[in-house]
């Protein structure tokens, strides 16, 4: 205790004032016992006497010794002056970005204290720095995978998670981008097979037409005919092509408080025709109240479209149809149930892929373009709404879900 005492500033400067009180008491009893030695010595003596007649011997030794103990405290506080300019100048130079100086100060005081913790904090701060670096460093490589260690709580340890965060929406976006690249090169593929079959069809027929490779008048409106078909069909694509791509590409939408209980009754009203020249029965069941939600009702209408009328086509086998509107929490739920052949669980996952076709019976003889899940899925997400599938050997069920308009 009495050794750390004496090592405080405190302690220092008391030592350094009774140090300087002690050389001036033993310079004035010098200077007193010389000035006795030499008034008594003729004619060296004459200035003294003078001095001593005229001006009085103890003003002079008080004059000599202020400026003595003045001249002591200056010399001896010299220590503490040069250890207080290397912090000025170490604060300069970490003031100017050069975070790997040391301030050189070998004392156990306060001051030495303060040294030290600033060459703690600026080693610190230059290895986070170097941290920081490194990492800055590895991101403009490319590699986004890299994570700055984040120290909680300090400024820098924000500046770090900020990068991360940066590197990660980099790493999303150029994601972002290689998956849109890769999807308009799917697509280009995707219209260009889905084009070209229907295409060759149409010009192959057209072929025997401008030939006269035909027999009789029947035949030829035989091949006008499959034709006709063929460009029907490819118009559809080309329809259904332009609608999906319209949708992604940011349709305008005009949002609309719409009752999905009167929407989905009347859409079942419109396909009454269809389902009884397929022999299906469409059941419709209202489970809860106020199943309204804010929606584009033209464009909606196209997604519950597409799945009334994939349930009738896919479910014949099992002659009938279940629609069910009800309520789940803050939720609009609607489903489309079919009794027809399965989907194989294999397929599920990617049933809302574009120019996906499910085998066997789920194919293209169907009439489908492989596009009508893809728009339906990208009508529903873009109004806030989600789609899944069930699929088992007893029934198909599309479902979808809207928040409930509570405005």
């Amino acid at each position: 205790m009495r050794n750390k005492l004496l090592h405080t500033v405190r302690w220092k400067l008391i030592l350094l004032l009774l140090s300087s009180i002690a050389i001036t008491a033993l310079f004035l009893l010098i200077l007193y016992s010389l000035s006795t030695f030499i008034v008594g010595i003729e004619p060296i003596n004459y200035p003294l006497r003078f001095v001593i007649n005229n001006i009085g011997s103890l003003p002079v030794m008080i004059t000599i010794g202020i400026v003595v103990f003045f001249v002591s405290i200056y010399m001896n506080s010299n220590r503490f002056v040069r250890n207080l300019q290397e912090i000025e100048t170490g604060m300069q130079e970490i003031s100017n970005g050069r975070f790997d100086y040391q301030i050189k100060i070998k004392s156990h005081d306060e001051i030495g204290k303060v040294a030290d913790s600033i060459n703690h904090m600026t080693e610190q701060l230059n290895s986070y720095l170097e941290e920081i670096t490194h990492g800055l460093r590895e991101i403009a490589k490319g590699n986004f995978n890299i994570e700055i260690p984040v120290d909680p709580g300090s400024k820098l340890g924000e500046v770090a998670d900020s990068i991360n965060q940066m590197s990660r929406q980099l790493s999303h976006s150029i994601q972002e981008e290689r998956n849109a690249e890769k999807t308009k090169n799917d697509l280009i593929t995707g219209v260009s097979h889905d084009l070209r079959t229907p295409l060759t069809s149409i010009l192959g027929f057209l072929e025997v037409i401008e030939e006269d490779r035909y027999q009789d008048e029947v035949e030829l409106r035989y091949f006008v005919n499959i034709a006709y078909e063929k460009s029907l069909a490819l118009k559809k694509l080309i329809d259904d092509l332009f609608e999906y791509t319209r949708i992604n590409n940011g349709l305008p939408l005009d949002m609309k408080e719409l009752d999905m209980v009167d929407f989905i009754g009347q859409l079942i009203e419109e396909f009454v025709p269809s389902f009884e020249k397929q022999g299906i029965e469409c059941v419709m069941k209202v489970e809860g109240e106020s199943l309204k939600i804010m929606a584009d009702g033209e464009r909606l209408v196209r997604a519950y479209e597409n799945l009334m009328t994939n349930a009738m086509r896919y479910g014949q086998e099992g002659k009938v149809v279940d629609v069910v509107v009800r309520r789940d929490k803050d939720q609009v739920v609607v489903s489309f149930s079919n009794y027809g052949e399965p989907i194989p669980e294999s397929d599920i996952p990617f049933i809302f892929d574009r120019f996906y076709r499910v085998e066997s019976s789920r194919s293209k003889q169907t009439g489908g373009t492989g596009l009508g899940l893809a728009i339906t899925k990208s009508i529903i997400e873009v109004q806030g709404g989600e789609i899944t599938v069930r699929s088992d050997r007893h029934k198909t069920t599309f479902e979808t879900r809207f928040f409930i308009n509570r405005s």
